[in-house]
């Protein structure tokens, strides 16, 4: 990289505390708790303000503007409906099977307005996100192409995580400014055969390690807990590891083949054992403290990642956020923050 490029790169900055975010977070648990879950939805809201506002790019921070009526009010939208399809089902089989063939149909333009509402609610340096709605392309990657993927027995897989990419990336928007995501095929790929590779040497590893010490074992009892002792290592350290790996990789590919209008290039250099150590020693830490030190995994993640991604500036940011909050008017804003609820989907 050059002097000049150097010059040009600004990495994010997380500036959240541990002891800080555990004040918060207990509140938010005990209140949720003592209010049967109710007020969950005003925590959501503070725990994505906090870590929010405290993501930072060259001075400027991002902020979460949903409030938790908006949130609830999606909740109780998903529970009545849940509610409403169980008594229909038990009253008509095939009511029950035309309002689930009417559910799996419309899933993909519930998820693309969860996303529309996330992005609205979302800013940088107060300019709002947005994201274009497009039903039929939500209709394609979200049910057609992860249907068409079973019958290549998920050999195209890649192809459906770009095409996934691409579908989030280029429909955002920063005020009025397009994101557009240009990563090839053959990083997916690549990626997806390191994960792959990684799955390999541990089952290799596990064979050769266990395969002749379980030939001293005569009980079935035996036999059937040695296998699923090697089932939970194959699993922990070889699929959840792989999962890690495949998703530095993705990350890093997709982060460096973003660029905002005007010139702004994403940046990410996140390591794959370390984000596998990260995660593992996280895990762990949480387990034996009994969730206690939670707040403080979210943390040390959060940091790692604003420290391994970065912006590399195609111009002024206070001249692109000038023009973007010239553009984006105060009616505008305003109908973001009462147009919309949270509709609870996992975007």
């Amino acid at each position: 990289m050059s002097t000049e490029e150097k010059s040009n790169l600004r990495n994010f900055e997380f500036t959240g505390s541990a002891k800080e975010w555990f004040r918060i977070w207990i509140v938010n648990l005990l209140l949720s708790i003592i209010t049967f879950g109710i007020y969950s939805a005003w925590a959501k809201v503070r725990a994505k303000k906090y870590f929010y506002s405290n993501t930072h790019l060259d001075g400027r921070h991002f902020n979460y503007h949903a409030t938790g009526g908006q949130i609830l009010k999606g909740r109780l939208i998903v529970i009545a409906a849940i509610v409403g399809f169980n008594i229909i089902a038990s009253l008509s089989q095939v009511w029950g099977s035309i309002l689930m063939f009417a559910l799996f149909v419309s899933y993909p333009g519930l998820l693309m307005r969860a996303i529309m509402f996330r992005a609205k609610v979302t800013s940088f340096s107060n300019v709002r996100f947005s994201f274009d709605e497009k039903d039929w392309e939500a209709f394609k990657v979200y049910l057609i192409y992860p249907f068409l993927c079973i019958f290549t027995l998920y050999t195209t897989f890649p192809i459906i995580s770009r095409a996934l990419s691409r579908f989030s990336i280029n429909n955002h928007r920063l005020g009025n400014a397009i994101f557009e995501m240009n990563t090839k095929i053959i990083a997916f790929y690549k990626a997806a055969g390191f994960a792959f590779l990684w799955i390999i040497i541990v089952l290799i590893i596990a064979y050769f390690t266990t395969g002749n010490f379980s030939a001293k074992f005569y009980s079935n009892s035996a036999l059937e807990n040695l296998n699923l002792g090697k089932f939970y290592v194959v699993f922990f350290f070889g699929f959840i590891p792989a999962a890690l790996i495949y998703k530095a990789f993705i990350r890093n590919a997709i982060y460096n083949g973003t660029s905002l209008e005007g010139g702004y290039l994403l940046k990410s250099n996140v390591n794959p054992l370390q984000l596998i150590w990260i995660n593992v020693s996280n895990l762990l830490i949480v387990l034996f403290t009994v969730g206690l030190m939670l707040p403080w995994a979210q943390i040390r993640m959060a940091n790692y990642l604003a420290k391994h991604t970065a912006v590399e500036l195609g111009g002024s940011i206070d001249d692109f956020v000038g023009i973007q909050q010239e553009a984006t008017t105060a009616i505008g804003d305003a109908f973001s923050d009462i147009e919309g609820i949270d509709v609870g989907l996992p975007v």
